[in-house]
């Protein structure tokens, strides 16, 4: 028996195993494939710890509390700029790059308050990062005080993390599940359905025979 002969039997055989299963079997597989996923990610995946310092906005006295607001909202957009970053990077140990992929800016709409998070598969290196992005970011702004009437005084300092902020490996496994599940029920809707054939019509005679027999 030749190669193709061989291969073609064996594509045969599976094709025969596959129809013996049941229409729902790439549910089960699916959600079982994606808890393997899930769970592998979560035990290999490095942990990641984030620490967040927080800035404060103060108004001078010839300015008012939405000044204070409006300077909180501009500090903080660009808090992550290449000039603001140049005196942390020396304390953090990172470029500037590293820097603005490691730590995240965000602002009140409420209250002039600044929140400095970095992220990092240390505790200490991210505590570490978050607080001197925080003085750097105080310090560049308080060169122009005098001007806008505003200055930044450091809120609380970051701390480093007892937990990580990654996803734990239980977590990582549900996701994983429900993604798996969500795909299999996908696949079953797409897969196509046996084809059922129609019964064969009942042969109606022609004309032409339905005048002979009554000829006869």
């Amino acid at each position: 028996m030749s190669d193709c002969e061989n291969e073609r039997s064996r594509a045969d055989a599976l094709r025969a195993r596959l129809a013996r299963l049941p229409r729902w079997w790439p549910l089960p597989a699916c959600a079982a494939a994606g808890v393997l996923v899930g769970g592998g990610y979560g035990v290999f995946q490095t942990p990641q710890y984030t620490a967040t310092s927080y800035v404060v906005a103060v108004p001078q006295a010839k300015a008012d509390p939405a000044t204070a607001l409006g300077f909180a909202q501009a500090y903080g957009r660009v808090a992550a700029q290449v000039a603001v970053l140049g005196d942390a990077q020396v304390e953090a140990g990172m470029t500037p790059a590293q820097l603005r992929d490691s730590v995240q800016v965000a602002t009140s709409p409420d209250a002039p308050m600044i929140s400095i998070s970095a992220r990092s598969d240390r505790p200490s290196a991210a505590a570490l990062t978050a607080n001197a992005v925080a003085r750097s970011l105080a310090t560049n702004a308080n060169h122009a005080k005098d001007s806008t009437q505003v200055k930044l005084l450091t809120f609380s300092r970051a701390l480093e993390p007892t937990e990580p902020s990654s996803l734990s490996t239980g977590v990582t496994t549900l996701v994983g599940g429900c993604a798996g599940g969500l795909l299999g029920g996908l696949a079953l809707l797409v897969r196509p359905r046996g084809r059922t054939e129609a019964p064969a019509a009942a042969s109606v005679p022609g004309p032409a025979s339905a005048l002979a027999r009554s000829a006869t």
